[in-house]
């Protein structure tokens, strides 16, 4: 028997294994193909895809899907693409910073001393509001997802990118003369 879509969600979300199923050979390949478009990676985009419909099966208690599946499914696909592209950019970051610090060690006979510099983060870090602070914390040392942190914070996503925009431009203000100028903007850029 071949339901709809409509029919679909309320079964979703009671976690109906044929439903689920049913769904997931129903949009996964279409799915897919937008997420390599965004990623350009296949193995990424199965990721991410397989990513999205574990975080329904796992928390259907806390979904909500108000209109149309297919817009929900390719809006979850979207945001997770994204989500992994800047913690790839995080990845990107911490190497960049890795190279140029092991150059400018040999350049200069006293680099900034990686206590020295922690302290400059840490005491920055400070100044962060408390819920700022997390967020960022989260976000960079944990890094976690924007739909993470919302998750186990209960919060919006939208607040989260609201607070590490506000996280990031203070960062940067603090940190604007112990870094590299160009450092800092990959460093600390949302």
């Amino acid at each position: 028997m071949e339901y709809t879509d409509q029919a679909l969600v309320p079964l979703l979300l009671e976690r109906d294994e044929k439903a689920f199923e049913m769904v997931f050979k129903r949009y996964f390949k279409d799915l897919h193909a937008y997420a390599c478009s965004i990623l350009r990676q296949a193995e990424q985009a199965e990721e991410a895809v397989q990513q999205v419909f574990f975080r329904i099966w796992d928390k259907t208690d806390r979904i909500q899907i108000p209109g149309s599946l297919a817009a929900y499914l390719y809006r979850a696909v979207h945001n997770e693409c994204l989500n992994f592209l800047k913690h790839q950019k995080v990845k990107q970051i911490h190497q960049t910073y890795t190279v140029y610090h092991m150059q400018n060690q040999h350049e200069h006979r006293q680099p900034m001393h990686l206590e020295e510099l922690q302290e400059k983060i840490a005491g920055a870090l400070e100044k962060l509001p408390e819920q700022c602070r997390t967020i960022f914390q989260m976000s960079r040392f944990e890094e976690l997802r924007y739909r993470e942190i919302a998750d186990r914070l209960g919060l919006s996503v939208k607040t989260i990118e609201n607070q590490m925009c506000k996280a990031l431009k203070l960062m940067r203000e603090e940190l604007a003369e112990y870094l590299p100028a160009a450092l800092l903007v990959i460093l600390l850029n949302p």
